[in-house]
């Protein structure tokens, strides 16, 4: 069955995924991190894509960004993808494949879910006890958006901006918001709808989106419908 094309909206951020095949390190070092870093800069600066959060994990990395267009976002994947696996297979003496397939994503609705998104990226590393604070993480754009550094591959969403009147307003809400934590809820829910690839957002969001590019954007539930006791059909 041929794939579906990736769910895209001209100006609606995304959320991206993409791991390292058998769950296996795509980062030795920060060397690694360093080049892939580069070429991604590199990359969304040539396809004109603006990213707004980003972690490096050690077998995965997450990124939330607006692109101009899905065959954009495709190109600086593939384009940063395939430099960096060369590279790595090169330094560490490996051939093979490095990505566990193509990447994932998933429309976020900027309105009511981004911010959401946004603090899922940047508390990744807290959730996997490697730091008991996010800034204390190198690899992530929770520097840039608390103020700390300017990161040339970091372009604040206007919905981040709106946090504040200025810089210093807008960081220390920030810094609020992380300290407050994600709830689980959100957790799952952004688990799930990246998994599917499907749109995260209210219900208004949702039909929106089926409307504009003519198919379900919701996620399916797991496995078959129960079937009930007495042999009759589910309703």
């Amino acid at each position: 069955m041929p794939r579906q094309p990736r769910l895209y909206l001209p100006g609606v951020p995304l959320h991206v995924t993409q791991r390292g095949v058998n769950h296996c390190a795509i980062f030795v070092d920060d060397t690694d991190r360093q080049h892939y870093y580069q070429l991604l800069r590199d990359a969304t600066v040539e396809c004109n894509i603006a990213v707004h959060a980003y972690v490096f994990m050690g077998n995965h990395v997450h990124l939330l960004l607006t692109a101009p267009g899905c065959d954009a976002l495709a190109r600086a994947m593939r384009k940063a993808g395939q430099c960096y696996v060369q590279a790595f297979n090169h330094r560490h003496q490996r051939s093979g494949p490095l990505w566990q397939g193509r990447f994932k994503s998933c429309l976020v609705d900027s309105e009511h879910y981004l911010i959401a998104v946004y603090r899922y990226i940047e508390l990744n590393p807290v959730r996997a006890a490697m730091v008991e604070r996010p800034e204390q993480y190198r690899w992530s754009s929770v520097h840039a958006n608390l103020g700390l550094i300017d990161d040339p591959l970091v372009t604040p969403h206007p919905r981040f901006t709106a946090l504040g009147q200025d810089r210093a307003a807008r960081t220390s809400a920030w810094r609020d918001l992380l300290q407050k934590g994600i709830r689980l809820g959100d957790i799952e829910g952004i688990r799930a709808h990246l998994k599917q690839e499907r749109a995260l957002g209210d219900q208004r969001f949702r039909a929106m989106v089926e409307k504009s590019v003519g198919r379900p954007v919701r996620i399916r539930p797991r496995g078959r419908p129960r079937r009930p006791l007495d042999g009759r059909e589910a309703t």
